[in-house]
């Protein structure tokens, strides 16, 4: 086994939080110096085959920092496995620096662990993110990004709610369309998918944007996403993260973010591919895809959106 551990006397690293560095051997010296950058002691530099392991055997860890940079997909998609269950066991804050062939082999796995994911990220934000991470949790709860995400994603839950409540109304006063089946006896009835052409149209005109103006000045990925996820289920297609995060319409790192968001408030769910274990699409689940039934079919009432 390779692995590498930091020679420090126990008296300058009292207090210092602790870093574990898992990469392939070229960009353990790297890894090394970012973590000592961010002000922690390397507690390890190991291998991809004995990172899994290694974790298991240590008692006390700050952050795990891996550096998937170099791997092929398959290699990749079995580091990402081996790490998933250890992460969530030790609740470790963890960092994850990979390339964009292999945002699929990495995040299928990850999704929920909580693992920042930062694709094809330059040093400063490598060392942003490792910083971040090992700031305290007061000073975590105050990052202005988090907190303005937080805030979206709460306005978004709430206007599902809203949305879901004003379908109730509606449903209440027009009692002739209502669903009889037994199914429905104990709910109001949902409101009719949307035409996948009017959904494809809505996002057309928003990337239609962008040919006038900066891309970045209507950045939601949030809303992007959805759309995205509710036009392939009115088609029958399936999502991968890659292709997601492409519907984003923002970097990469970015985009993993918000995913990552979305599954934690149980907008988005996964779908394991039947040929192929190591890998899943992204889905809405059943509470996203009403709140986007009941969007689209509020906006067709008001002509919003094409018939």
């Amino acid at each position: 086994m390779l692995e590498t551990v930091a020679r420090s006397s126990l008296n300058d690293l009292a207090g210092t939080p602790g870093a574990l560095a898992v990469g392939t051997p070229e960009r353990l010296a790297s890894l090394e110096r970012l973590v000592e950058a961010a002000g922690a002691r390397t507690l390890g530099l190991v291998t991809p085959d004995h990172a899994a392991a290694r974790i298991a055997a240590q008692a006390s860890l700050d952050l795990l920092l891996v550096d998937a940079g170099g791997l092929s997909p398959a290699a990749a998609a079995q580091l990402a496995e081996s790490l998933a269950g250890p992460i969530v066991e030790h609740g470790c804050r963890t960092v994850v620096l990979l390339d964009p062939e292999t945002i699929d082999a990495i995040a299928t796995p990850l999704l929920g662990t909580g693992a920042a994911l930062l694709c094809g990220a330059g040093p400063g934000e490598q060392a942003a993110a490792v910083t971040s991470a090992l700031a305290p949790v007061s000073a975590r709860l105050h990052d202005a990004t988090r907190e303005r995400e937080a805030e979206r994603l709460r306005l978004l839950n709430e206007e599902v709610a809203r949305l879901a409540e004003v379908l109730s109304q509606l449903t209440a006063e027009q009692p002739a369309v209502r669903d009889r089946t037994n199914g429905y006896r104990s709910e109001p009835m949902e409101a009719p998918d949307a035409d996948p052409r009017a959904v494809r149209a809505v996002i057309r005109a928003r990337r239609l944007r962008d040919q006038f103006f900066a891309a970045e000045l209507f950045a939601d990925p949030a809303w992007d996403m959805l759309l995205d996820l509710y036009a392939a289920r009115l088609e029958g297609r399936r999502v991968s993260v890659s292709s997601l995060c492409i519907a984003a319409a923002v970097p990469p790192t970015t985009a993993l973010r918000w995913i990552g968001t979305m599954h934690d408030a149980e907008l988005f769910g996964r779908d394991p591919d039947p040929t192929d274990k190591r890998r899943a699409h992204i889905t809405l689940t059943e509470r996203a895809a009403a709140g986007m039934r009941g969007y689209f079919a509020a906006a067709g009432r008001a002509g919003l959106v094409p018939a």
